[in-house]
């Protein structure tokens, strides 16, 4: 799907992906070529990039090179052609004051990403139909797709949702971390008083899935309780997303998706993409996991309102310092990631899986730690013996296919 070669560097980081491929008469050097060329040939869409402080000014521009996991520089040398960039606003009080806090957020992210599109026209575009993924890939453009991660931001109504729509967003998940005015959350706040009994959709939530559907806007059901994806899945008329969680077959973390929440989704039509964040992939070493909340502690990033109010170069050290602790312990894996999509295939189909980092939101795996590493996470899939067809299917071809379903049942 793009015009551009795979790079010398990105050939180096195959290489570095691990054992040889098994296929008789085919020698290591072979295979990589192999993988190299199955990437570059095929869509690569990662359903799930976080926006962090400043994106889009000159503090945090993603024409780059940044400290950020993905920029535009990073996507070119990884051969990542699309991503979903994030309108993230984390849970709070559902109050006016609250409601009007999240909106200002909101808007605060969506400019960050209307910023990037005007400032660099020649390298990245807006995508709202599938098929307009497809053409501004062939053009060798990055492709950018914006979701929104918790419907919090809406406040008490659903009033915002065409012009949410008329903005480029094209899935929306219901909840995040603790439940909200549409439904209950995957992690119920239970330190605000949260109700931890998972009691499905509200009346407002049951409008939002009705909306949603009517401006063919994906309705995305990671981070929601279990009850209230499953109504969010039986009521919906076109399939939904998980856009980015595990499966608890591997990893038994509330994130992630039972295989009953997996067969829902197939049987919807939709599709869940595996989550490359270490959390949700295999429980972290003990030591690293100290180390690490010892980190987030002394720069005031345990808590969402630190998160929320901590500068780029704060995040920016915080990566490095992370990275420096991994390199001391036993660290999640690329293949630990891909066992994830293995068991998800085998469950839902290979039609019903995708790939998601959650980049510069606390994603990444040893391996696939930013967007120049992308090339091996196709090698890792070739060597489970995962063909082209399938390849392109996880990266990409499938979340078109959804989106075009979500497409055909909008009525705006």
């Amino acid at each position: 799907m793009r015009a551009l070669m795979m790079t010398a560097a990105a050939a180096a980081l195959l290489a570095a992906c691990g054992a040889p491929s098994g296929n008789d008469g085919e020698s290591e050097a072979e295979f990589l070529a192999r993988a190299a060329e199955i990437h570059d040939r095929i869509l690569t869409l990662d359903t799930h990039v976080d926006t962090g402080p400043g994106f889009g000014t000159p503090a945090l521009d993603p024409g780059g090179p940044t400290d950020a996991q993905v920029d535009l520089p990073k996507m070119r040398e990884g051969g990542l052609d699309a991503a979903f960039f994030i309108v993230y606003v984390g849970q709070g009080a559902l109050s006016a004051e609250g409601y009007a806090e999240a909106h200002a957020e909101a808007e605060n992210k969506y400019e960050g990403i209307r910023l990037m599109l005007e400032n660099h026209p020649d390298q990245i575009s807006l995508a709202v139909t599938a098929d307009e993924v497809e053409q501004i890939a062939a053009t060798g453009r990055r492709v950018a797709l914006i979701g929104m991660e918790n419907a919090f931001p809406l406040g008490p109504s659903i009033a915002d949702i065409p012009m949410w729509a008329e903005r480029g967003v094209r899935y929306m998940s219901i909840t995040h971390f603790g439940n909200n005015q549409f439904g209950t959350s995957s992690n119920p706040n239970l330190t605000v008083g949260d109700d931890p009994v998972d009691r499905g959709l509200t009346d407002l939530g049951r409008a939002l899935v009705a909306e949603l559907n009517d401006y063919g806007i994906m309705i995305d059901v990671s981070h929601v309780g279990k009850e209230t994806g499953l109504e969010a899945i039986r009521m919906s008329r076109a399939p939904v997303m998980g856009s980015h969680s595990g499966v608890q077959g591997v990893y038994a973390h509330p994130r992630n998706f039972d295989d009953e929440q997996l067969r829902a989704n197939r049987d919807n039509g939709g599709i869940a993409q595996m989550v490359a964040f270490r959390g949700y992939v295999q429980a972290m070493d003990e030591g690293l996991a100290e180390a690490r909340n010892a980190l987030m502690v002394e720069m005031g990033l345990d808590t969402p309102e630190g998160r929320a109010n901590a500068s780029a170069e704060t995040f920016t050290e915080a990566r490095a310092r992370m990275a420096v602790l991994q390199s001391q312990y036993p660290d999640v894996t690329l293949s630990d990631f891909v066992d994830h999509i293995d068991h998800a295939v085998a469950v839902a189909g290979i039609d019903h899986v995708g790939i998601a980092s959650d980049f510069d939101g606390g994603g990444g795996v040893g391996g696939w730690d930013d967007a120049t590493t992308t090339p091996a996470v196709t090698a890792e899939l070739l060597r489970r013996g995962y063909s082209e067809e399938d390849i392109a299917k996880i990266w990409g071809l499938s979340v078109l296919r959804v989106m075009r379903a979500v497409e055909a049942a909008a009525i705006h």
